[in-house]
């Protein structure tokens, strides 16, 4: 599983921080989303999916 994220589409609503902080963070300046876990594991993974299905903006992808 790899997550892609495009921070060009993310309008900074900040669900995938919320759902999974140690995946996903959000830059300081702008507040759009930032990777920290390309390829996440365990526990992580559902969550991964999670975030990607919760973003308004469509900004997150899950390639299985």
């Amino acid at each position: 599983m790899r997550v892609e994220v495009d921070q060009e589409r993310c309008a900074g609503a900040g669900m995938c921080a919320l759902t999974d902080p140690e995946v996903f963070d959000q830059d300081e300046v702008d507040g759009t989303v930032v990777l920290l876990e390309p390829s996440p594991s365990g526990e992580h993974r559902r969550t991964a999916r999670e975030a990607a299905h919760l973003c308004p903006a469509g900004a997150i992808r899950v390639v299985e």
